[in-house]
């Protein structure tokens, strides 16, 4: 069951849910600068500056708008589709492996169900991580054209990034190991009717996951610590130093919120990737 093989047989189904990712996401990044024109023409409008076009501005953010929301409805009802076929392609070729490897039937349910987890981070998960990365790169890239110095700013947290997440993953996969371990032994824990060794089940998951919250907390307080005084300096270049307009500064402010929230976002996303490679390690699909 390769990952490969899975991907040429619905690679048609699979591009075409990240193009629509990527659609509205690009439109989303947009948003903020030409809104931020709409709100300048506004302002310009009510002071009673000459010249001033309104209705273009007006109709290029509606546009954005509607390609956003637009292509965001389209991929939530098509993607369905595509991934719970894909989950019933994996899901069988789980149970066909595990029935010619002689697999206990506990291993081989637990591993059928893992499947779906497999499933949920290419139809959530990976399009959150094409979302986030977008909204990163976007932010700082418009930012650039703001001021660089605010982009240089933001470019800064990249380097503490790297070293926890590498800590991270490293600490995280052994805990998703010890817990996908863990799980595979439900149906052999229940099907012996004692609820102390359910209770020693439970507890163990229990345990399990509260370390991967440990460091998943531990990762998220550096990231927002960092963040902190990012925010604070990108602040003071865009208020203090630069001569910005209103609409320049909603744009900065909506661009920089951007940046900090996608960020944030990262502990979760690195979760659920040390958690696929294992399930992906388990179902043994190369990756």
């Amino acid at each position: 069951m390769l990952l490969t093989k899975l991907f040429r047989k619905y690679y048609r189904s699979i591009l075409f849910a990240i193009s629509l990712v990527v659609i509205e996401n690009v439109a989303w990044i947009i948003e903020p600068t030409v809104f931020g024109k709409v709100i300048d023409a506004f302002i310009d409008k009510a002071v009673g500056s000459e010249g001033v076009k309104l209705i273009t501005p007006l109709i290029v953010w509606i546009g954005v708008f509607l390609t956003n929301s637009g292509v965001g409805a389209l991929r939530r009802a098509v993607d369905p589709k595509i991934y719970l076929t894909m989950f019933s392609h994996i899901a069988v070729q789980v149970a066909e492996t595990a029935n010619e490897r002689g697999h206990s039937v506990s291993k081989t349910v637990a591993r059928a169900e893992l499947s779906r987890e497999y499933i949920n981070f290419f139809q959530y998960r990976f399009p959150e991580i094409i979302e986030q990365s977008i909204a990163i790169g976007g932010a700082v890239i418009a930012l650039f054209f703001f001021d660089w110095r605010i982009s240089l700013s933001c470019l800064f947290i990249v380097l503490p990034l790297l070293l926890t997440t590498k800590l991270y993953i490293k600490k995280v996969m052994t805990l998703q190991g010890d817990l996908h371990d863990t799980k595979e032994e439900a149906f052999d824990i229940f099907s012996t009717k004692d609820i102390g060794k359910i209770k020693t089940y439970y507890q163990r998951i229990a345990k399990a996951e509260q370390k991967i919250a440990y460091w998943g907390a531990l990762n998220f307080g550096f990231i927002r610590t960092c963040l902190l005084g990012i925010f604070l300096l990108v602040l003071y270049i865009s208020i203090d130093i630069d001569d910005f307009t209103t609409g320049s500064i909603y744009s900065i402010v909506a661009y920089l919120w951007t940046f900090v929230t996608s960020t944030e976002y990262l502990p979760e996303l690195l979760e659920s990737s040390t958690a696929i490679r294992d399930i992906s390690r388990r179902l043994e699909v190369d990756e």
